[in-house]
């Protein structure tokens, strides 16, 4: 069998301890596969002394991250740090500015820095990967760049954050609002402290922003995405979006628009009804799941567990595979010179359906008034539920 990929990690939270515990219980396995084995031979952290559960006494501890880029006994790096800018992205560009394979499940970094970091992979002959940056476990990104790399996609959509599909499950499932199951999700570990990335919407932009450029062959443009969170979701919404046949889920959308007469990329990210006997309806819990259209495969879709330890370093050890058999090619499908920087196209424009809830005086007219006010601004009703909530008002 032929020499070990020595790799270094950088970052021992949950992922990085699971790339250890993977390789270690896997070994065989993965060695067979990758037809040599991957071990592990320096690692560093900002905490040396923090017990985190694993034995890290085979590996060579590193204080500076930055000597990983170069070291003698390092053949990848694997980043697992997180944050768009500072050291992480100052491991990424020394690595890669060596020649040397980046792996990384920093989807913020690639969202804003995926371009340059690519261009340099490029100039030095060096992979970039990271499949462990979108959607976890699921192999969406080598799905998009590899399976369906003969397809013209023009749309692609989905669950991208499990933090609000477990919110909003919990919701459905409950009756409770938002602040409650928040709180329990952040007890259970499924939230941050600060869960605003997640519950804001930017962690799904990020990876939408990923997954459009891999999906149209076009440059990220996260800054072009309209980001909209779940915080303002009630029990209330919930409840009604099921009396009309539907559920709530944080859909992250891009597709080709071409409306305009030139093509456009539009990207966005907002609670969305979806209705029940749609696929992604039925996804529940701290899932994710990502639809995507090609013009001969048809509707692809994958699912599967989109974070936590196990499936997320599982993406990180198939990435090293690919490493291990030199099955590497430009990071976003085609070489970054090639990638195409499509205007942004504006939702001013884009004709939808929405959904609006209002608590109303109990009157006779209110719904002539209503329906009036609908149809001075060009809007039509396609289905109303009024239900008295109160001794003289209702809910609409």
């Amino acid at each position: 069998m032929a020499e070990p990929l020595r790799i270094a990690l950088a970052g021992l939270g949950t992922v990085g301890t699971g790339v250890i515990r993977l390789l270690d219980e896997n070994r065989a396995l993965v060695a067979r596969r990758a037809g040599r084995p991957i071990v592990i031979t320096a690692i560093t952290a900002r905490e040396r002394s923090k017990d985190r559960g694993v034995d890290l006494t085979p590996y060579r501890w590193v204080d500076d991250m930055g000597e990983l880029a170069t070291a003698d006994d390092v053949d990848v790096v694997v980043e697992l740090v997180g944050g768009s800018d500072g050291p992480a992205l100052t491991l990424a560009r020394e690595t890669l500015g060596a020649g040397r394979p980046f792996v990384t499940a920093n989807k913020a970094m690639i969202a804003h820095h995926g371009a340059e970091l690519a261009a340099l992979a490029e100039d030095t002959s060096a992979a970039l990967k990271f499949e462990a940056a979108v959607a976890g476990g699921i192999p969406v990104i080598q799905g998009l760049r590899d399976g369906a790399a003969a397809n013209r996609i023009d749309r692609v959509y989905g669950i991208l954050n499990g933090t609000c599909n477990f919110i909003l499950s919990a919701m459905e499932r409950d009756g409770r609002d938002f602040a409650d199951v928040l709180a329990d999700a952040q007890a259970k570990g499924y939230a941050e402290a600060d869960p605003s990335f997640d519950i804001d919407g930017v962690d799904a932009a990020h990876k939408l922003s990923i997954l459009a450029s891999l999906s149209f062959g076009s440059q990220i443009d996260f800054d072009g995405v309209e980001i909209g969170g779940i915080r303002k979701i009630l029990a209330a919404d919930i409840a009604q979006a099921q009396a009309l046949g539907y559920r709530i889920r944080l859909i992250g959308l891009a597709e080709i628009d071409g409306s305009n007469g030139h093509t456009q990329l539009f990207q966005r990210v907002q609670p969305v009804l979806v209705p029940i006997e749609h696929p992604l309806a039925n996804v529940t819990g701290a899932t994710n799941a990502v639809v995507a259209e090609g013009n001969f495969s048809g509707r692809l879709l994958f699912q599967g567990a989109g974070a936590g330890d196990r499936p997320t370093a599982s993406a990180v050890v198939a990435d090293l595979v690919d490493i291990a058999r030199k099955e590497t090619g430009p990071a976003f499908s085609m070489p970054v010179g090639e990638l195409e920087a499509l205007t942004r196209a504006s939702s001013a424009h884009r004709i939808n359906k929405t959904y609006l809830r209002m608590l109303v005086a109990d009157r006779a007219g209110v719904l002539a008034e209503i329906a009036a006010a609908m149809r001075d601004a060009g809007l039509s009703i396609e289905s109303l539920i009024q239900r008295e909530v109160a001794d003289g008002t209702a809910l609409i």
